[in-house]
């Protein structure tokens, strides 16, 4: 079979894309590995220890030293504006927003310039409640629908990413 010129360039094009994913405790990993297998990106998977991964050319598990962010530091050395990262970390969002990264959450919440100072501040705000004892619960459980909500907005970045690099 032929593939024309056009193809085969839209197909280079995606190939650059490259999913980054702040793995320790990421609970959409395999949401991440079928939409990445969908369009045949690759998946960089950031840990500070093993875990198993499917086997699979385009998935692979990066391991840094143990240590206060490192995993975060790896991500936002390697990201570029081609690239998507997947964190539920506010501060590593905003690393990787400035690098021109598309930044996504476990729950399907997309980061922007625009996004990124509120949500810091509510990092910074909530932290500072539950250091005073007046907030001591944590964030919802994570349901089914936030599941689905972030494959859809994982796979609308994808081709965002893809119409921009065009």
């Amino acid at each position: 079979m032929h593939i024309g010129a056009a193809a085969l360039f839209i197909m280079k094009e995606i190939a650059m894309i490259k999913l980054y994913i702040d793995a320790d405790a990421c609970p959409v990993k395999n949401e991440v590995f079928r939409v990445a297998r969908r369009h045949g990106l690759k998946v960089n998977l950031v840990s500070n220890s093993f875990m198993r991964i499917p086997p699979d050319e385009f998935i692979e598990l990066i391991i840094v030293n143990e240590g206060f962010d490192t995993s975060d530091d790896w991500i936002a050395t390697h990201i570029t504006e081609t690239d998507i990262a997947v964190t539920a970390d506010i501060p590593l969002a905003a690393r990787c927003l400035k690098k021109g990264a598309k930044v996504l959450n476990p729950k399907g919440r997309v980061y922007s310039e625009d996004s990124i100072g509120d949500a810091l501040a509510n990092r910074e705000l909530m932290a500072f409640l539950r250091d005073m004892g007046t907030i001591t619960g944590g964030p919802p459980p994570f349901e089914p629908k936030d599941r689905s909500r972030f494959m859809q907005r994982l796979d609308e970045l994808i081709h965002a990413t893809m119409r921009g690099k065009r």
